[in-house]
């Protein structure tokens, strides 16, 4: 496993300086709401901007009707989610700069509303939508930017980076086939490492051409080659000599 490093330059304090702008344009708006008391319809039934509507849950008003379970809840909650978006941004490499993005823009929104729940003990929504047809949820900028963050990341997961599951882009497919390449040649180092080490190193093959030499020698023998015939030097000159011995006259005594 790569060992942990901080990776934050200057595309990382651009993301923390837009970080740090949506924080401010959330509380600004929310502000404005108060001071104001904004009440502008614009899609009557779909798109209305409305004053003192108050969250003390969280996505579509859960655990709105008891705030002194759900306040301290979703406070310790959104530290915990801080501090992990926090670590993984300080260790994601600057080439992922989209999850990066997609990060600073979730932790903006996180801490945006943070602030509500800690000062106000409640969360201030001011822009109503008719999402599903069933009628008006009230948001802020925070619940924006919360879920284009998250949809930035899956885009970018499925589709972007280079551990997409569905590579589309030039730099994603390039990604996945190095990614191939490399759990390859991983998987054929395992696989040799562990023949060498039950002793299976030695050449296909081998085994058998042994046998075969050791059954063409002959029980026992314990040679791999069947010992040449040795000629003796002197075979030759104990042969009696037919020539001789027929050309030998008769006995003289």
């Amino acid at each position: 496993m790569e060992k942990l490093k901080v990776h934050v330059k200057y595309k990382s304090w651009i993301l923390v300086g837009v970080f740090v702008l949506l924080i401010f344009l959330d509380l600004l708006f929310k502000y404005l709401e108060e001071k104001f008391a904004w009440q502008c319809v614009i899609i009557p039934g779909w798109v209305e901007i409305r004053y003192g509507f108050r969250n003390a849950g969280c996505a579509f008003s859960f655990l709105n009707e008891n705030p002194q379970i759900g306040q301290p809840l979703l406070i310790t909650v959104t530290f915990i989610l801080f501090a992990a978006l926090a670590f993984i941004f300080i260790v994601m490499k600057e080439k992922y700069v989209i999850t990066k993005t997609a990060i600073a823009i979730i932790a903006a929104g996180a801490v945006g509303n943070l602030v509500d729940r800690l000062w106000f003990f409640e969360v201030r929504d001011w822009f109503g939508l008719n999402m599903f047809g069933t009628g008006l949820v009230y948001c802020n900028f925070a619940d924006f930017f919360i879920v284009i963050g998250a949809i930035l990341v899956v885009i970018d997961i499925l589709f972007l980076e280079e551990w997409s599951v569905w590579p589309l882009t030039k730099k994603a497919k390039a990604g996945a086939k190095l990614r191939e390449e490399k759990e390859q040649a991983e998987k054929e180092a395992k696989e040799a490492k562990e023949a060498a080490a039950s002793g299976n190193s030695q050449p296909a093959g081998t085994d058998n051409a042994l046998n075969s030499t050791q059954a063409q020698a002959g029980p026992g023998t314990g040679a791999s080659v069947p010992p040449a015939e040795c000629e003796d030097p002197f075979a030759e000159s104990k042969a009696p000599d037919k020539d001789a011995k027929g050309t030998e006259g008769p006995d003289e005594s």
